[in-house]
């Protein structure tokens, strides 16, 4: 079914790209990238507008556009409870999680536990993971989900278009680090909003509106149905409900509440990727005020995402639709179904010209979106989590040279990646992405939350509670991925616990059993000192700055490492200006050139924290975004009495 693009569609792709290029190197060349600071936090100066459109765009990735979509063309609505549970996790970040974070003083969410229980296990052991999941899981999923997208619209050669969508992807996060990647996700979040609401208008022409599309759907039924000895092919009976049965429901309604609030905590409160660009904002204004753009683009979703999977089933019942296998594996190559080409299979067969290059460039901006996010995390962690372990006296230089090369080797990676991808999945993308996520991030959010909130959390605890979380949830993943669910017209095989006990339901017993380990090992231990509390909890994020620091704390801080670095070289500080020929292409390469370097003190960084916390702001400011953040839940809460 491949698709010969014309003349418009190619040149709206160019377009694009040029775009998108171009704004990368422009925002590359106006901020600070020469420091640890100006390259992984943007400088510490975005405002509320790019702030709110990275969030969006970073989890806003192709895996919406192939594995949302198709949950939806699978199940109907349910699926949007993910999107419009998000709202309530990006206040409670904005309200709860980032004050702590800012008064920490720390960058990277390992940085913090360092801060918070001292200790080396803790961050060590969250960096390595926290990099293993963003190449194996985000990469993955967003590489799959991609070339789902170019097969099914256009035909392309999955490897050739992956291989050069990474590239250009990490060419302007090399250079530009986060304010490239934010200023360019905001541009993509225009592109992917425009494009798919243009989608949706289209398909409503094509379904005759709303209750037609509903009442359509639940008769849209393939014209093979039978598999074996079994009929299936039927839409659910309670497609158009969000809120299903506790033990028959595909999503049970108490999971969705319960087992959802840990693994969303992660992803918005917690995860290195979504803090990183609230991190970045001017102001704690400014980072609440982005954190409601991103909740109001959230409800969104149900429009341009699970409308149209919805769409995509009605339109072409047989092949989104299909359940016979052979059927399956000759429209998808997929003998476990073909919903995840719904979202395509929509763009490829009723836009017009033109169109369908901007609808491309839209899933490239979902693609690129999420894979420029996920370098520039997974080399922030590597570089100031991991590298500086290693040399913990290394120059601002050093440390920005480190972070481009290990962008270097997550592109090597991603790119080997991709048979194994082609190799492995299967089934519907949404729920195997939602699946790992329950299996393993309760005790991380665990130990997040009672790091901040409980000051009597002791290492001890956390390290432990995280070491038998870790064992109960890799025991259902291997289970989960050694007894994968049978295709229709096969007999089940799996053990109970697999098919019995949702994994909604299966991540509140894991956020339990980890909940109660480390509050009894706390207990048992020897609670961290008074002094070494101040500014890591929400109680003490007020407090008088910490005086004392652990082993190597000093160098979590960009002034104390140049003082030293500065200090062993004899160096002076101030700069005048004069650089080599080799300084010189590096500096032009770098954008290096485009600032001057200034020394960084303790007091400096002191009172930009006084500023970021709004010392000098009105009032009214705060009680407007208090006042939207009530606003955004209120008809966030209306939305799901409606469609409940």
């Amino acid at each position: 079914m491949a698709l010969e693009l014309h003349v418009e569609d190619i040149t709206v792709l160019v377009v694009y790209f040029i775009l998108v290029m171009a704004v990368g190197l422009w925002s590359s060349c106006t901020t600070n990238t020469g420091s640890v600071k100006g390259y992984f936090m943007a400088g510490r100066d975005m405002i509320w507008i790019p702030v709110g459109a990275s969030i969006y765009a970073t989890n806003f990735g192709s895996h919406f556009f192939v594995g949302m979509a198709g949950s939806a063309a699978a199940g109907g609505i349910a699926v949007t409870i993910y999107e419009w549970h998000a709202v309530f996790m990006l206040c409670l970040l904005g309200w709860l999680f980032v004050p702590v974070y800012v008064a920490s003083g720390a960058y990277t969410m390992p940085q913090y536990l360092k801060k918070r229980f001292g200790g080396r296990r803790l961050r060590i052991y969250l960096s390595c993971l926290a990099i293993f999941l963003l190449i194996v899981q985000k990469i993955s999923v967003a590489m799959y989900a991609g070339a789902v997208f170019i097969q099914q619209s256009v035909g392309w050669d999955m490897y050739s278009s992956i291989i050069s969508v990474t590239l250009i992807t990490a060419v302007y996060t090399i250079i530009g680090g986060l304010s490239a990647v934010i200023w360019t996700d905001a541009l993509q979040t225009v592109i992917m909003v425009f494009g798919s609401l243009w989608l949706v208008v289209a398909g409503f022409l094509n379904v005759g509106g709303m209750d037609e599309l509903f009442e359509k759907y639940m008769h849209s039924v393939p014209n093979v149905t039978t598999c074996g000895n079994t009929t299936s092919g039927f839409p659910r009976a309670d497609s158009l409900h969000i809120f299903r049965d506790p033990i028959d429901g595909d999503i049970p309604w108490p999971g969705a509440i319960l087992g959802l609030t840990p693994m969303a905590i992660l992803a918005w409160c917690t995860d290195q990727v979504m803090v990183q660009r609230v991190l970045s904002a001017k102001t704690h204004s400014h980072a609440k005020g982005g954190v409601l753009l991103a909740g109001w683009l959230k409800l969104l979703s149900f429009f341009i995402v699970i409308l149209p999977g919805m769409m995509g089933r009605v339109l072409f019942p047989d092949e989104v639709g299909c359940v016979d296998p052979d059927i399956c594996e000759s429209v998808c190559e997929n003998r476990n179904g073909c919903s995840n080409i719904a979202y395509a299979k929509l763009v490829v067969n009723i836009l017009p010209i033109g169109v369908r290059g901007l609808m491309l460039a839209c899933m490239m901006s979902a693609l690129m979106s999420t894979l420029t996010s996920v370098f520039n995390s997974a080399s922030s962690l590597f570089t100031l989590d991991l590298y500086t372990r290693c040399r913990p006296k290394s120059s601002e230089r050093e440390l920005m040279i480190v972070g481009r090369l290990f962008i270097l080797v997550l592109v090597a990676v991603s790119i080997a990646w991709i048979p194994i991808l082609n190799a492995a999945q299967g089934g519907q993308l949404w729920t195997y992405v939602q699946a790992m996520q329950a299996y393993l991030s309760p005790p991380w959010v665990v130990v997040f939350i009672m790091g901040i909130v409980w000051k009597r959390t002791t290492e001890k605890g956390a390290f432990w509670s995280l070491m038998a979380g870790l064992a109960v949830g890799l025991s259902r993943m291997i289970l989960d991925l050694a007894y994968p669910k049978p295709a229709c017209g096969e007999d089940e095989t799996r053990p109970e616990v697999l098919y019995k006990v949702d994994f909604l339901y299966f991540a509140v017993i894991l956020t339990i059993i980890v909940f109660v380990v480390c509050i009894v090992i706390s207990l048992m231990t020897e609670k961290r000192p008074e002094a070494k509390l101040r500014r890591v909890t929400w109680s003490t994020r007020y407090s008088e700055p910490r005086e004392d620091t652990d082993d190597e704390e000093d160098y979590d801080n960009e002034a104390a490492r140049n003082a030293d670095v500065h200090h062993e070289k004899g160096d002076d500080v101030e700069t005048d200006g004069k650089f080599s020929f080799k300084e010189k292409v590096y500096n032009i390469l770098c954008c290096y050139s485009s600032f001057k370097p200034k020394p960084v003190t303790k007091a400096m960084e002191e009172a930009e924290a006084r500023r970021y916390r709004g010392q000098d702001e009105a009032p009214w400011v705060s009680k407007f975004l208090d006042l939207n953040a009530i606003i955004v839940m209120g008809v966030t809460v209306f939305l799901l009495g409606l469609f409940a």
